[in-house]
């Protein structure tokens, strides 16, 4: 029995050891959005999600998107859980339990939400069709490559600027996240989506090589189909930029796109339209810009391409919230024909000729989020909205698309595949040693946080040496987060007091 009892606590000390480092961080807070950057597995880089942002994710889902549903949000739950509606790869629901798991740990889970609260944040638009609830978005996206770009300073490179236009809660506009992936799977590549605190898949998204921009279809009469198994389209989205060739064929374009949503033989909940794309560099139009028109009814994809007489003229493509394609019904919208008229020849489409023509002439004010996607000028740049001013009228924050998706916890920081910092002994009784701090110039700032967020240690750090020795002797037992901060970087690792 004794044996029996020093194995089961050494098993516990050492999972107490593997878990104890914190696959992520919050590398930026700027311009009203935070830049959170996760790896490892879908479970590590879940559980440093739910770490790092518990209060935002408990702020999002509790005062915005559970309320949508009402006195009905039972049922809303039940869809995800009851597997008549909507198939939901088993993938994502490890990526949500780990949420949960990071946010249980780090003591900020304070309302009681599960992972299946989690999967209707990220099934919303689905569950709202299927509810017969509607979001009330209404979003548009321009993409240009090739003879539209010619002579500029994107030289035949493609470009895409977008408008995401919701809900002005200030629920959702002041807990706007990027959100950076780095995968450690095999077959899976760095991605991004833009969203809300507690999205995990893609609203808006891109890899280094292809986007994805989700609009909602208000022209569409038609509904789903009680039974049919739908795949939620953010996590079609999802896969569609995560793995690294979704279709086989070699190469990383908006083909992938297309057979992610062929896969779905029932089409999709209710009716979207797509905006894909890819570098044009080695790409056929085809596989450059896409916009797809999606219902829950035939024709369930319906796909245009430049190619379609859609009044855009030359290598150019735009799409707001009407049915174009499908069944050719040509639903010109007032927006629609504004930047039909601005795009004049439809040439001289240079990044910031595209910027400025969706800014002016396809803005609505509801617009939450406004943003670019230049891949091969590895640009991306956001301008969130702020209190009550819109996104369009703010002046963007710019990033550096290859930074991004760098190795690195942080935008100018040295990159590793764990936290630069560990500490030892853990558990630990009295001193608790720092190990690899590099401020660079910087100050470093540690704090211990107890289980339920209190802090009960601060130390602020003038140049530290590498190795640093704190006093926690005076600390009560149990689970401790340590939080070392230096500039925007913060590593944030668990720790147990014996």
């Amino acid at each position: 029995m004794k044996k029996t009892m020093i194995i089961l606590v050494l098993a516990s000390i050492c999972s107490l050891s593997l878990k104890s480092q914190i696959n992520g961080a919050i590398v930026a807070d700027t311009n009203n959005i935070q830049v959170i950057k996760v790896w490892g597995t879908h479970y590590e880089r879940g559980f440093a999600y739910g770490s790092l942002m518990g209060p935002e994710i408990t702020q999002t889902f509790s005062n915005y998107l559970k309320p949508q549903f009402g006195s009905f949000y039972s049922v809303a739950k039940n869809i995800v859980t009851n597997g008549q509606n909507l198939k939901i790869d088993s993938v994502f629901t490890v990526e949500a339990r780990a949420i949960i798991a990071g946010m249980d740990a780090a003591g900020t889970n304070t309302t009681g939400m599960d992972y299946a609260d989690l999967l209707v944040a990220n099934c919303f638009l689905d569950i709202s069709e299927i509810m017969g609830v509607s979001p009330g978005m209404g979003c548009s996206s321009l993409m240009s490559w090739g003879d539209a770009t010619s002579g500029t300073d994107l030289d035949g490179k493609s470009v895409l600027s977008r408008h995401l236009d919701w809900s002005t809660s200030s629920y959702l506009v002041n807990n706007q996240v990027i959100l950076i992936h780095l995968p450690s799977e095999t077959g899976e590549q760095p991605w991004l989506c833009v969203g809300f605190a507690g999205l995990f898949s893609v609203l808006s998204g891109f890899n280094q090589n292809l986007g994805v921009f989700q609009n909602m279809m208000d022209d569409f009469s038609g509904s789903s189909i009680q039974g049919n198994l739908y795949e939620p389209i953010w996590l079609t989205l999802r896969k569609a930029i995560e793995q690294s060739d979704y279709n086989s064929d070699g190469q990383n374009n908006v083909g992938d796109v297309r057979s992610a949503l062929l896969d779905q033989n029932a089409g999709c909940a209710d009716g979207y339209l797509i905006s894909a794309l890819a570098r044009s560099a080695g790409n056929s139009d085809l596989l450059v810009a896409m916009v797809a028109e999606v219902a829950p009814v035939p024709p369930y994809l319906t796909f245009r391409s430049n190619s379609y007489d859609d009044k855009i003229p030359g290598d150019n493509l735009y799409a707001a919230n009407s049915q174009i394609a499908r069944n050719n019904a040509k639903n010109y919208c007032s927006r629609y024909n504004a930047v039909v008229a601005r795009l004049a020849s439809g040439t001289g489409i240079g990044s910031t000729e595209s910027w400025e023509l969706l800014r002016d002439y396809s803005h609505l004010s509801h617009n939450l989020q406004f943003m670019q996607y230049a891949p091969e000028l590895d640009l991306f740049r956001i301008s969130p909205r702020k209190g009550t001013t819109a996104a369009y009228l703010r002046d963007p924050v710019v990033f550096s698309i290859s930074e991004l998706f760098s190795a690195s916890s942080g935008i100018d920081d040295p990159v590793v595949n764990e936290p630069a910092v560990t500490f030892y002994p853990n558990p630990v009784d009295g001193t608790l040693i720092l190990e690899g701090l590099d401020p660079r110039g910087k100050d470093v700032i540690v704090t211990i946080q107890d289980i339920s967020g209190k802090q009960v240690l601060y130390k602020s750090l003038t140049n530290p040496p590498s190795k640093v020795e704190l006093n926690v002797e005076a600390l009560v037992g149990g689970v401790y987060f340590v939080l070392i901060k230096c500039g925007a970087r913060t590593t944030a690792l668990k720790m147990v007091k014996e």
